[in-house]
């Protein structure tokens, strides 16, 4: 199978598409157009196949699907995108809108193609929206995961996806539903005659499962791959219009023709400093994507005329330190939200509820006039009983040495991270009142559906068992800056997937999708699967325009 797979340029150099990345947005985008009938080529630079997604939890937010029709759970186009109007940072529906009704009536109809087309099955999850409060917001129905898949299906292709940091021999479902992070062992052995079968069997769930279905159906579909080769520049006609990508081979230039149109499906750009930096100042602690994500897409569709927009947006998460690859690595992990511990910033004071799912966009808060984060540095702010919630914890942050630093008293630990003592102080004793009582009135932690159904609903000596009073030395802090798991700004499109210049007029042959394209759902995430959900979305929206478009 894989020499009918792997293309060279000896192979022949005419597609009708030729789809550049290898993520859940590319591979959406390829098996769309295929399965329409065209030929399609898929590119990806690195000797792995997946991209971000690959390493993904895959959590996937799908509004209005007919999985949760089947379980009873009602919702609508309508409702879904009144809540993306009311959870969407204000403003955004100005220029936004056309993309988010476009996304909301093509969600559902993705998920079924995906079913029908490739060996992918999705299990409806339990998580509400993080903002289920809001207009048109969910306490449960659109959250799904793919179950678990073998990467066997792919012949020798298996060996070349994409590794993940997290432990894809659980599924999505399995994580939220036995807790392995503060249960190891509890969640192993209640497991672990399907543990071991999954391991004899090469059996992957999260983001190893999403892209072996992907990919088992472009391969079925008759796409091609070209692996580890890397485009270079998109080919323009003197119209503008975009006609194939340039590519190395052996040193030499190579022209593929592209007869339909070209794909630009990159990811993020958070792997070259000098664009992250010049949009992130500050740059970030950790970054949790592949290193191959260096924003090649982002840099060919500026050079063939397209306006880049949302380039300071990304999806911000806590992370862990962990080795990937060789090096420092982030894995995300929401290992703040714990009831002994709180956040705070350089000025010693709280900017979040602990729990927010979207206490990244906190993190991530911006200076008007310098562009960089006001709520750095951050910290975790714990005491004794926080090492006791977690073994993987304790496991990850001995990758790296000193991270966690340990005092006897909050003044000598407020010295050692230089934060104001009186303000700590002051702080850790709001917060302790509010824990005794049950409310916090600052933040409203644990009040929300989201940060209610994050605290299972667990009874302990306090009122609100998402709080509980920091009081046992030693105390720790832990730093908690800006984490990236990929950066969401590019090439501003039109509610087809087409890419469009300065003046809104569309580059013919050119659309791009997911973390590659200007993402009309930014830093702000409205599902804990607003990347993998929209961005295979906007993959099989551009697919399908390829198949409609006349050149």
């Amino acid at each position: 199978m894989v020499s009918n797979v792997l293309w060279t340029p000896r192979d022949g150099t005419r597609f009708d598409v030729v789809v550049v990345g290898s993520g859940s947005a590319a591979l959406a985008a390829a098996l769309t157009a295929a399965d329409g009938g065209a030929s399609v080529l898929i590119l990806e630079k690195s000797d792995r196949i997946g991209g971000t997604s690959a390493m993904s939890g895959a959590g996937t937010w799908i509004p209005n699907n007919h999985h949760a029709k089947a379980a009873g759970i009602a919702d609508s186009e309508e409702e879904a995108l009144a809540y993306l109007h009311s959870a969407s940072p204000t403003g955004w529906d100005q220029h936004e809108a056309e993309l988010w009704g476009s996304f909301v009536r093509n969600a559902p109809e993705l998920l079924k193609f995906l079913e029908a087309k490739t060996p992918l099955r999705f299990q409806l999850l339990s998580e509400p929206d993080p903002m289920a409060e809001r207009d048109g917001g969910k306490a449960q129905g659109r959250m799904l995961s793919p179950y678990a898949l073998s990467r066997r299906i792919l012949g020798p292709l298996g060996a070349r996806l994409r590794r993940s940091t997290l432990p894809h021999l659980f599924t999505y479902g399995e994580v939220i539903a036995i807790d392995p992070y503060h249960h190891p062992a509890q969640a192993g052995l209640k497991l672990l005659p399907t543990l071991v079968k999954r391991a004899l069997t090469d059996t992957r769930g999260q983001g190893s499962a999403l892209i072996t279905g992907l990919l088992k159906g472009c391969i079925d579909h008759g796409c091609r791959l070209g692996l580890g080769i890397g485009a270079k520049d998109l080919v323009q006609d003197e119209t503008g219009a975009v006609t194939g990508v340039k590519v190395e081979d052996g040193g030499r230039e190579v022209i593929i023709e592209a007869k339909r149109g070209v794909v630009l499906a990159t990811g993020g750009f958070e792997w070259n400093p000098a664009l992250f930096e010049q949009h992130f100042p500050g740059g970030a602690e950790r970054i949790g994507s592949p290193r191959s994500n260096t924003g090649d897409g982002q840099v060919m569709a500026k050079r063939a005329g397209a306006r880049l927009e949302r380039m300071d947006q990304a999806n911000v998460h806590p992370c862990l330190p962990t080795i990937y690859e060789g090096e420092l690595h982030g894995l995300p992990m929401t290992f703040q939200a714990e009831p002994t511990a709180i956040v705070i910033n350089g000025q010693g004071v709280r900017f979040a509820s602990e729990y927010d799912y979207n206490l990244g966009e906190a993190l991530d808060r911006r200076d008007p006039v310098t562009g960089k984060a006001v709520n750095t540095p951050a910290w975790v702010i714990a005491d004794s009983d926080f090492l006791t919630r977690s073994l993987p914890f304790r496991w990850y942050a001995r990758k790296h040495p000193g991270w966690i630093r340990k005092a006897s008293s909050l003044r000598e630990l407020a010295g050692m991270i230089n934060v104001p003592v009186d303000a700590l102080e002051a702080t850790v004793a709001r917060y302790n009142q509010f824990a005794r009582a049950g409310r916090d009135e600052d933040f409203h932690r644990g009040e929300t559906v989201w940060e209610r159904y994050k605290s299972k609903g667990g009874k302990g000596r306090y009122p609100n068992p998402t709080m509980a009073p920091l009081e046992k030395a030693p105390f720790i802090a832990l730093s908690l800056n800006r984490a990236v798991l990929g950066t969401k700004g590019g090439a501003r499109t039109n509610a087809r997937g087409q890419v469009l210049r300065d003046d809104d007029s569309v580059i013919p042959g050119l659309y791009c999708a997911g973390n590659a394209m200007a993402n009309p759902i930014g830093t702000r995430a409205v599902g804990a699967g607003t990347t993998i959900g929209p961005c295979m979305t906007w993959g099989y929206i551009c697919g399908k325009s390829l198949l409609t478009d006349n050149r």
